[in-house]
């Protein structure tokens, strides 16, 4: 499975973006959907997950209120929309695929990912 993810870009403190990421084949309507995030010089880190079916959903606790996760069912697309960002969001962001179907912050559960997708923010 390959993913391409798509959306990011340079934007102010207080702006939004949405991400989308796609994967190459619709064999993954039955896993779980997570983003994860990479800042400079700090490890990869849990953003939001998504079960199979879009009925749960879990965020991290400095996105919450803030960031949505939602899935295309009629494909095979995750997406992220990110409000009111902060210079803190800043990072390269990754879509990728949970060998589960229910939602899991633990980044070992995730077996396939994209090659990730650059947020600026200013402040």
């Amino acid at each position: 499975v390959q993913l391409q993810a798509s959306g990011g870009g340079l934007v102010q403190a207080g702006d939004s973006l949405r991400l989308s990421c796609t994967a190459s084949r619709r064999t993954i309507t039955n896993n779980a959907l997570g983003w994860f995030r990479q800042a400079p010089g700090k490890e990869r880190e849990f953003v939001a997950s998504i079960s199979w079916r879009g009925g749960g959903t879990v965020y991290a606790d400095p996105v919450k209120g803030r960031f949505t996760i939602s899935r295309d069912y009629a494909g095979n697309t995750v997406y992220l929309q990110m409000n009111s960002l902060k210079p803190e969001d800043t990072a390269v962001y990754y879509c990728a695929v949970s060998r589960s179907s229910t939602i899991t912050s633990r980044l070992e559960y995730y077996i396939y990912w994209g090659q990730g997708t650059l947020v600026t923010v200013s402040s």
